[in-house]
């Protein structure tokens, strides 16, 4: 008999041979009670069956079965046909698992020594009485062997808000012939409308655990925070059938991106404020992570107990690796639990100098272009005129006075000043920082120079960032902090990182990244918009952008691996390109970047940002560039993504890969945005997916795409197909 727990973990049975009963022989191999009467028991199984983390001799089987508030009885069958007429003996000849109640009635159970490269049905048992209640069949398969010269064919998705949207994306993928599929992040959103980019309308989540959650936006919407909080969300996403019915015919491998705990979040830190309070929450962090341990099926080992006790990070490894046969490892990564804080805070003063004159001639030899004028010290430059200005004008938008002090940039000073202005008679105006007199100050780099304009927001920090001089301030900081200003894994998890991959004897290795490694910057000098917005700009610092040094820290290692492909998701956008070092771009790897399921596209994000944003949407045409980013980020006029061979920022979907010895081909299945509005689920023939082939050749790091049935390669230098 199993062993009973008395916590959630992935209950390991040991397969033995397949046994295949004589025809006529009436007699069952797995249940106990061979009388019992089975019947559909889809109704206590809510969000059916799923399975994950397949390996050449075992999967991970998942269900949770609803039936009251006690502790439940399941029993699990494992056969190599959907009808289980030819059933694999599990150990002792069956297989019996506690559903728990303090566990959500969850159970993970891990089944191995089952025969390589070989697809399995299961299903589990809800024994009430002396009736057997079934859920439905579920299907995997296990990786092949690790020398086996097979083609592997996986598609990988990401970013699946329920709010108001319908997964149309999951109802195409579920036709697909996979060998499993990977989930890039943002499986879960933790809010339940949030109006800057969720649909406040049609289905969605309500907490019973009200009091537990956050209440955001005046109390116009909610986020998740107590366990309660969490298990809700996955059990009505889960619920959807579309989902189900993917998780019913693929083994799924998953990480989490920042929506299974909170938006751009950093550790156990949200953004919700930006700046205004300290948003650091380890125990609601644990509890996004208690129920994403529950809900997924992901192998932690044999003996691993989730522990609601244990600190933050240790308290759950979710980065780990898979080899499929000869020509694919996958190695996932968890670029959230560890990272540092994002470059430039939220909250930061705009008027504050970060890199002085001094600190930029010793790093650069000079004062660099993105240096501006300031002031040496506010409070006596000029009898400390603009310092009382300055000071009452912070405060009026938040910051505490104490923040103007010290060396303060001109720029800042005389557009508060200007501003102040408006409202006084001439005679009484204070005079701005003349041209002149800028000439003989000293230059720098304040928060204002990198882009932050606004006081507690997102822009100039995590979005639209000035290029040139966060390109500064970032290698700077990088050398001052020895790193740590951006640390994105943590140095155990770099470590393992980088030893598996440049250990991999396979032909590709694919990187399960969640967030942008191509740099993504728009080039708006060529635009009939106002001079201080005529540069540069990061679009997302969020992503690898931010952690500009390390990214190329790490490609300086893996470009010589070889054949490493980056797949990623949240950034609800499709895109395809290269990624090479800073002062070689010639050395690369390849990154496929998929669309979102049914989240915002990036397109409509972008409109979303510049019509709430005060600054943005004053700017005369920006809601035209917003809509226009697909044009802004290939323009072969500013040339400033040549690396960027593709994008459709403007539909959602899914990619499907088939890896060979030969060649790695990547299908990106798009569905036109507007229909995520509409469920397809009884209409299936009336949704049109279309598809854009690309490959990459072993042994090369190009992007070629698929013209009509001609390979075409991206040439970089004159950003077209040839």
């Amino acid at each position: 008999m199993l062993k009973r727990r008395d916590f959630l973990r992935a209950t390991l049975v040991t397969a033995g041979a397949l046994v295949v009963p004589a025809c006529g022989d009436p007699e069952a191999v797995n249940p106990v009670d061979t009388e019992r009467e089975l019947t559909d028991g889809s109704e206590f199984f809510p969000q059916s069956v799923a399975s994950g983390d397949p390996r050449p001799d075992s999967v991970v089987l998942w269900a949770r079965v609803q039936d009251g508030e006690e502790d439940l009885e399941l029993e699990v069958e494992v056969a190599t046909d959907a009808e289980f007429t030819q059933q694999v003996a599990l150990d002792a000849g069956q297989a019996r698992v506690k559903a728990l109640a303090r566990h959500d009635h969850c159970v993970k159970v891990k089944v191995r020594g089952l025969a390589a490269g070989t697809v399995y049905h299961y299903r589990f048992i809800y024994v009430k009485g002396d009736k057997g209640y079934v859920s439905r069949v579920g299907r995997t398969k296990t990786a092949p062997a690790a020398e086996a010269d097979v083609k592997i064919r996986f598609a990988y998705v990401s970013c699946q808000d329920y709010i108001g949207r319908f997964y149309n994306t999951h109802l195409a993928l579920a036709e697909e012939e996979l060998d499993f599929f990977v989930h890039l992040g943002d499986y879960i959103y933790e809010t339940t409308g949030d109006p800057s980019f969720q649909n406040t309308t049609g289905r969605g989540v309500d907490f019973t655990d009200e009091e537990g959650s956050i209440s955001l936006g005046e109390g116009t919407y909610r986020a998740a925070r107590s366990l309660s909080n969490y298990r809700e969300l996955y059990r009505t996403y889960r619920s959807d059938a579309n989902l189900q019915k993917v998780h019913e015919s693929f083994p799924m491998i998953a990480i989490w991106d920042d929506h299974e705990f909170a938006d751009d979040s950093h550790g156990a830190t949200a953004t919700y404020s930006n700046g205004q309070e300290d948003e650091t929450d380890v125990e609601r962090r644990k509890a996004a992570n208690q129920a994403w341990f529950e809900y997924q099926p992901v192998d932690y080992g044999d003996d691993f107990e989730y522990d609601p006790g244990a600190s933050f990070p240790g308290d759950l490894r979710i980065y780990r690796d898979f080899v499929f046969g000869k020509h694919v490892h996958l190695v996932m990564t968890d670029l959230r639990s560890y990272r540092s804080d994002h470059l430039i805070p939220e909250g930061a003063f705009p008027g504050k100098v970060v890199v002085d004159e001094a600190t930029l001639i010793e790093e650069l030899g000079d004062t660099s272009a993105s240096a501006m004028p300031y002031v040496e010290d506010i409070e006596t430059y000029s009898d400390g005129i603009y310092a009382s200005v300055l000071a009452e004008a912070a405060e009026a938008v938040g910051y505490d006075a104490a923040e103007v002090t010290g060396k303060v940039s001109v720029l800042y000073i005389n557009s508060i000043v200007a501003s102040v202005n408006e409202g006084l008679p001439e005679e009484t105006q204070i005079p701005l920082i003349a041209e002149e007199e800028q000439v003989f100050m000293e230059r720098g780099i304040a928060y204002v120079d990198l882009g932050k304009i606004g006081a507690h927001t997102s822009i100039g920090s995590r979005y639209f960032a000035a290029k040139d001089a966060v390109d500064v301030y970032a290698a700077i900081r990088y050398k001052e902090t020895q790193g740590a200003s951006e640390d994105v894994m943590g140095a155990e998890q770099e470590s393992w990182f980088l030893d598996t991959m440049e250990g991999s004897k396979a032909t590709w290795k694919v990187w399960g990244n969640e967030y942008c490694l191509l740099p993504l910057a728009i080039d708006l000098t060529p635009y009939s918009i106002p001079e201080q917005f005529k540069r540069s700009f990061y679009m997302n610092l969020d992503a690898w952008d931010g952690f500009r040094n390390k990214r190329d820290e790490l490609l300086a290692r893996l470009v010589d691996v070889g054949n490493v492909v980056a797949i990623t998701g949240d950034i609800h956008a499709f895109f395809a390109g290269t990624v090479g070092l800073n002062d070689d771009p010639a050395k690369k790897i390849v990154e496929f970047v998929g669309g979102a399921v049914s989240s915002a596209p990036y397109r409509e994000l972008l409109t979303s940002q510049v019509a709430s944003d005060p600054v943005l949407k004053a700017v005369p045409g920006a809601a035209l560039l917003a809509a226009g980013i697909d044009d802004l980020l290939t323009s072969t006029e500013t040339k400033i993504n040549p690396h960027v061979a593709y994008t459709n920022s403007n539909a959602h979907g899914y990619v499907v890969v088939e890896a060979s010895g030969d060649e790695l081909v990547v299908d990106m299945r798009s569905i036109a945005a507007a229909e995520v509005q509409t469920d397809y689920t009884t209409k299936r023939g009336d949704l049109k997916v279309k598809t854009k082939r690309f490959r990459t050749l072993a042994g090369e790091s190009d992007i070629y795409l698929d013209d009509g049935g001609t390979w075409k390669r991206w040439d970089p230098s004159t950003q077209k197909w040839i």
